[in-house]
């Protein structure tokens, strides 16, 4: 049987569709956030002046390969356990750690 999996993404400030993923860092932390148009120009507005007076640190990262189909199956498998077992989990998005680690203990880890 064929599947078909559909990745959207999810603005982190409002829960609305998300039109990027925009990546950062902060004090030796890297963060990303997807964020529709107008939440991603409003970021970069709020950081323009501090990016404007800044230099470049070491070498730019290299963007990662997305998910392969196989994690993005693993994520359906995943929410199609947590449903049969009444735990909530929303369609789209992140899945909470809590329930992954829920799944691999009943998965034996995998």
């Amino acid at each position: 049987m064929a599947h078909k999996v559909t990745v959207a993404l999810e603005d982190d400030l409002d829960g609305g569709p998300a039109d990027e993923t925009i990546r950062f860092a902060i004090d030796g932390a890297g963060y990303e956030i997807d964020l529709r148009a107008s939440h991603a120009d409003a970021f970069r507005q709020q950081l323009a002046p501090y990016v404007e007076h800044a230099r470049r640190a070491g070498r730019p990262q290299t963007r990662r390969p997305g998910r392969a189909a196989a994690g993005r199956q693993h994520t359906g498998d995943i929410r199609a356990w947590a449903k049969d077992r009444g735990i909530a989990v929303n369609e789209r998005g992140r899945i909470p750690t809590s329930v992954a680690e829920q799944y691999r203990a009943a998965h034996n880890g995998r």
